[in-house]
């Protein structure tokens, strides 16, 4: 084969850096996004913040006292504010005794006027002026080891205690076997069976009530036993049914229920309302569940012509070069490092302003098509998918997948990810469509108002929605109302 040179024109598509980066700062949360900038921000010194997420923060001062004299850098406060505007001085002195140590916070204390505002409150009460921290939360653990130090036990009996206590469960259920447990014990300790089963029996005695259970039936009963206030023959019926009938209890079997135990619905009634006091998971009060929430990256208001759509500026970080390492890099007294990490630094905020750029727009153009869901709430939602957003406004159907996850929409009807406004779509019979959230949302108003005594089945919501014009499976119902968490029609069934 004969070699030759030869000269071609193709285009081809290349992920440069700073494309590589818009694309990753536009699909991240708010909380990644701020992670990121943080690391950023340590790795590049030419890049500085000018929002410190500190600025609100509280500062105190050697004694504990809350300082209320400016940061610096912050404005003193106004004539008529609360403390005079001369005893931030010593407010500040006092902080910064605080933070040295030995004998130079101790001189520090002792030029403090204590009578003055830079310390302790002048009203008497020591409390006002120190921060209130929250305690500790509990364990179940620990409170159940608290009760076992209560009770003067033998060592052998409180070891045992313990023993049956580190093999609860987060719900205060004993799920392993104590025929397993005693197998695991060495065998030169020489315990019982009977010696453990009076271990159980101590932790099932303890608060909160039902710890310790092997099963639901059994902490159900543990706590039938002990609830106050009960008639004996309720109690009676109420240990039968969670000891024997549970199943048929949880299904609603109430005929059967009434069949076996010979009651009628004034008992059974009696029963549910006891059964409903109990808690079947004892141990869940102590689990340490911190409350997630999300904030909004956009915020829709009502407007005279519409709607309004702005961006929470609590999320938009404010970036800027250092203006000191810029003029050093002009004048060429700096490495050529800084001058990359200056180039980085422009791409970060170039790409930071695109990415809130491209939110604004995408929440803006589903505002539009979702007018009637802020005016009349999600049985006005229309169908949307993502091609539709992506062809208005002249974007990938990728980028709209980005933007729209984990960004979130303030609503007057709630908070709502931006993905929550797409969905398919059903035909109805004039022709049109329907969204699938519209339909889930009937869907919920039917159940929520119906006979307790009489609930609707999937075929009768099928056909109630049919009536209005949406034609759907009984099968497509009960796809939707299990999404919607709504039991069967067995178990919404009521006496």
């Amino acid at each position: 084969m004969k070699q030759s040179l030869q000269l071609r024109t193709s285009q081809h598509l290349a992920l440069t850096p700073q494309l590589q980066q818009s694309i990753r700062l536009l699909q991240l949360s708010t909380l990644e996004l701020h992670q990121e900038i943080e690391q950023i921000l340590h790795d590049n010194p030419l890049l500085e913040r000018l929002d410190d997420p500190l600025d609100n923060s509280v500062r105190l001062l050697a004694d504990g006292a809350i300082n209320s004299a400016p940061a610096p850098g912050e404005a003193p406060p106004a004539p008529g504010q609360e403390g005079p505007a001369e005893n931030a001085p010593a407010a500040s002195e006092g902080a910064e005794a605080g933070a040295e140590g030995g004998a130079e916070q101790d001189h520090g204390d002792a030029d403090i006027d204590w009578s003055s505002g830079s310390g302790a409150t002048s009203n008497g009460d020591d409390e006002d002026g120190r921060p209130q921290l929250e305690a500790c939360a509990i364990t179940l653990r620990e409170h159940l080891m608290e009760q076992v130090r209560t009770t003067g036990l033998a060592t052998r009996d409180r070891a045992l205690a313990e023993l049956v206590i580190d093999a609860l469960d987060d719900n205060g259920y004993l799920e392993e076997q104590l025929d397993d447990i005693h197998a695991r014990l060495p065998e030169e300790l020489e315990i019982e069976m009977d010696e453990l089963r009076c271990a159980l029996a101590l932790v099932q005695s303890m608060d909160p009530v039902g710890v310790g259970a092997r099963s639901a039936a059994e902490c159900l009963a543990l706590q039938i036993r002990r609830m106050p206030g009960v008639p004996l023959v309720t109690r009676r019926m109420a240990l039968t049914i969670v000891e024997g009938y549970l199943t048929w209890f949880a299904q609603r079997e109430y005929s059967k229920l009434k069949k076996a135990l010979d009651c009628d619905d004034e008992d059974l009634r009696e029963v549910q309302a006891v059964v409903r006091r109990c808690n079947p998971h004892p141990g869940a009060a102590f689990a340490s569940n911190a409350s997630d929430y999300v904030v909004p990256d956009v915020i829709v208001r009502r407007a005279k012509n519409g709607w309004a759509v702005t961006l929470n500026g609590e999320v938009m970080p404010r970036l800027r070069v250092n203006s000191v390492y810029a003029n050093l890099l002009k004048q060429g007294k700096s490495e050529t490092q800084m001058g990359a990490q200056l180039q980085e630094a422009k791409w970060l905020i170039k790409n930071m302003r695109q990415r809130f750029d491209t939110i604004l727009r995408v929440a803006e153009a589903i505002v539009e098509r979702q007018r009637n869901f802020f005016s009349h709430g999600a049985v006005a939602m229309r169908p949307l998918v993502l091609r539709e957003i992506a062809d208005t406004l002249g974007l990938h159907e990728s980028t709209i997948s980005r933007v729209t996850t984990q960004k979130y929409m303030l609503t007057p009807h709630g908070m709502f990810e931006l993905k929550y406004f797409f969905g398919s779509h059903v035909a109805t019979e004039a022709g049109g469509e329907a969204s699938s959230t519209a339909i889930r949302a009937l869907i919920a108003q039917l159940t929520g108002a119906e006979d307790p005594k009489n609930p609707l089945s999937d075929s009768k919501i099928a056909e109630m929605l049919g009536e209005q014009g949406m034609v759907i499976a009984r099968r497509t119902v009960a796809k939707y109302r299990e999404a919607l968490k709504i039991p069967p029609v067995s178990l919404r069934k009521a006496l």
